[in-house]
């Protein structure tokens, strides 16, 4: 009887497409998705451009996998908001993580927004299909916090893109964040966003 089975990638295999999509995500991050080619990819990879093919029909593949990847891990932050949990000390942890992406992973910021740039014409589905039901439920945990008197009144779809804008700016800007910080610009931004979301949120 045949096993019809997909076989599983070997090593090689699993190895190269490793090394085609972090070599993408190099030149996605630094050229954007339409200033990006095959050739640079390949270069990056160290691998001819025929091989890249053999893994991925195009450009577009290798962006779109990129990002389907991305986006369980730009979310995870949103989701670990609790609900149960103290408000100010769920929210200002909320921060914190998301400057750790902002420092661990700034090549990914800047593909996710080189993309929502765009209009994002590869990633709209999943954000209606996976952040808009995530974000409306967080929103609506942040409002009832209000509603408890927990919290300043705020609105909790503008102080969610806040958090973001404030976060994200230092993977997204970070050439210009090096040259005109005096210290380690995500230490410094620890201490600026606590002080500010805690004014901002306290009641």
């Amino acid at each position: 009887m045949q096993d019809d089975a997909p076989k599983k990638p070997s090593r090689i295999q699993q190895r190269n497409r490793h090394l085609i999509l972090d070599a993408a995500l190099d030149v996605f991050s630094a050229h954007g998705y339409r200033g990006a080619t095959l050739d640079q990819i390949a270069v990056a990879a160290g691998l001819s451009k025929p091989n890249i093919l053999y893994y991925f029909t195009g450009k577009e593949d290798i962006h779109v996998t990129l990002l389907s990847q991305l986006m369980e891990t730009w979310l995870d932050p949103l989701v670990e908001l609790d609900a149960t949990g103290d408000p100010m000390t769920e929210l200002l942890d909320y921060v914190r993580r998301k400057l750790d992406m902002a420092r661990d992973l700034p090549r990914e910021s800047r593909l996710f927004a080189g993309e929502i740039l765009q209009g994002a014409p590869r990633m709209h589905p999943h954000l209606v299909a996976d952040l808009k039901p995530l974000f409306d439920e967080k929103c609506a945990v942040i409002q009832s916090w209000i509603d408890a008197g927990k919290l300043a009144q705020v609105d909790p779809r503008h102080l969610i893109f806040s958090i973001w804008s404030t976060t994200q700016h230092y993977a997204d800007f970070d050439a210009q964040v090096q040259v005109l910080s005096d210290e380690d610009p995500i230490e410094g931004a620890r201490r600026y966003l606590d002080m500010l979301f805690r004014r901002v949120l306290s009641v």
